[in-house]
């Protein structure tokens, strides 16, 4: 059986060896020993672990059964959420669709505070059946609150009450908040987002397998290609990639290289690269620590940032995601005139071209210092997203722990809010906005 695969081998020479690599192996077993036994900080946040393998059918039939009632009744589904709370289904709707499908059945809001952007999407929405999925553990998060006020009263316009709240979908806390009150007052669907689940390792939750299944995708797929990562990385050993993902990203850390790239061959994969950053910044940046997560589109950016990683200051390690199949042939044709000289790869396809381009660019970035990791997925599709989303999400909670940081924490996201509440006046933060007010003077 194929699975995804991680080759450490670019990443080892000048400033790793496999024996710094091998001297972390006490650690990450440690970690994830607390992972598996729930005895590390933030454990009440562990629910994520064990979550592919405990999913109950009959949670998935409802998703599917809700998801199906939706595409029939509407043209459009608006999934309203922020962080981790839209970007894992967005990756995922993202890597299996067609790049040029306009007529998409899922689109998004409550992921910024862009008053151009909700005025074209409430004007997208004017002559459309569209139908909502909110989601908010609290329901008082400020961006999707926002979408979710507009798009609320947008459709109960079109509708009338009764009709609109048969289209809302309420993903939120099984007992308090303002979101849940508004639900039941309201009679909306409701998926419950679990208390030990955090936001950004909630894509396996109703929060991502409902607008993904919604798009048309297969979330029984997902779960199980999420189910058999579970069961490969549960046991510490060489075998465990996901110890070793991130015993060397922590020996290369250790070593000097504070800044991990992601890096792409395949465009469908931009958005798996911002839940990847969301996962990694969150869960490990704090208390002065951690590896500071970006990433890149190629071949792309090799004419924007090629240059930077190639020769700035050598700080910086890579993480290669290669896609093995694409799902389409298109071969190079051969051309009379041969103006633009490229006759010479005529009859080939153009993925051959493309690995060509990965493995130039990687040899290159090897030789000028950058340490490369490869992540091979044997192809884009339902069952190994599942693999790559739960490794990621495992090779972070021991990477996490090895670092000696609360993996599952996010202290530092509520400083712009208390700063944002205090000049906006907010009730409760008159203190605070007068002490803001004083600093800007």
């Amino acid at each position: 059986m194929k699975t995804i695969t991680l080759d450490i081998a670019g990443a080892l020479g000048n400033v790793i060896s496999e024996a710094d690599v091998n001297a972390l192996r006490g650690e990450a077993d440690a970690a994830l020993d607390k992972l598996n036994n729930g005895t590390g900080a933030g454990n009440d946040f562990l629910g994520w672990v064990n979550l592919p393998s405990t999913m109950g059918i009959n949670l998935i039939k409802d998703i599917e059964d809700t998801a199906e009632q939706l595409r029939k009744d509407c043209e459009v589904v608006v999934a309203i959420g922020i962080g981790g709370s839209y970007l894992g289904a967005k990756a995922v709707i993202e890597a299996l669709s067609n790049s040029f499908d306009k007529n998409q059945k899922v689109i998004f809001a409550g992921q910024n505070i862009g008053e151009d952007y909700l005025h074209e999407l409430q004007a997208y929405l004017a002559d459309k059946k569209f139908g909502i999925i909110v989601i908010s553990k609290s329901g008082t998060t400020t961006e999707p609150a926002i979408a979710f006020r507009l798009l609320k009263e947008q459709l109960e316009k079109q509708l009338g009450k009764a009709e609109a709240s048969k289209r809302i979908v309420a993903i939120t806390d099984a007992k308090k908040g303002a979101l849940r009150q508004l639900a039941t007052e309201e009679g909306y669907k409701t998926f419950v987002i679990d208390d030990n689940v955090g936001g950004r390792f909630s894509v396996l939750t109703p929060v991502g397998l409902l607008p993904i299944a919604v798009a048309g995708f297969d979330i029984k797929a997902l779960v199980e290609g999420a189910k058999n990562m579970e069961e490969f990385t549960r046991n510490a050993g060489e075998y465990n990639t996901a110890e070793l993902y991130a015993m060397t990203r922590n020996a290369l850390y250790r070593a000097g290289k504070k800044i991990e790239i992601l890096v792409n061959y395949n465009p469908k994969l931009h958005y798996l690269a911002e839940w990847w950053k969301q996962l990694y910044g969150e869960s490990e940046g704090k208390d002065g620590k951690g590896i500071f997560p970006a990433a890149v589109d190629n071949s792309t950016d090799l004419h924007s940032m090629g240059q930077w990683i190639q020769e700035g200051e050598r700080t910086i390690f890579e993480t290669v995601i290669s896609v093995e199949a694409p799902n389409n042939t298109v071969v190079i044709p051969t051309d009379e005139a041969n103006l633009d000289g490229l006759n010479y790869i005529a009859g080939k396809r153009v993925d051959e071209v493309n690995k060509m381009a990965e493995l130039g660019t990687r040899i290159a970035h090897i030789d000028g210092n950058v340490p490369n990791l490869r992540i091979t997925i044997p192809a884009l599709t339902e069952g190994y997203l599942g693999e790559i989303l739960y490794f990621f999400e495992k090779a972070c909670g021991i990477s996490g722990y090895m670092l000696d940081v609360n993996p599952f924490n996010q202290p530092g996201v509520e400083a712009y809010k208390r700063n944002m509440f205090a000049l906006l006046a907010k009730p409760g933060y008159e203190e605070a906005t007068a002490a803001i007010q004083a600093r800007l003077k």
